[in-house]
């Protein structure tokens, strides 16, 4: 497999919850608050940022590179 690929991962380095919000942060190289007030946004104004981060909860893998 080739190691450039970037694949979404849940951070271990930077989490509160389960290290969604980090690891989008990472993939996306923007800053983990602004995942963080986004996923926020979406739970205030629907259920759809609580099921957006249970699926990717359950769906990414754990960073393991980074411990």
């Amino acid at each position: 497999m080739d190691q450039n690929v970037k694949r979404l991962t849940r951070s271990t380095s930077d989490k509160k919850i389960a290290g969604v919000c980090g690891g989008i942060a990472n993939y996306l190289n923007v800053d983990p608050t602004v995942v963080r007030i986004i996923f926020l946004v979406a739970l205030i104004c629907g259920s759809i940022g609580f099921w957006a981060y249970i699926i990717t909860w359950i769906a990414a893998p754990e960073d393991k590179n980074l411990q």
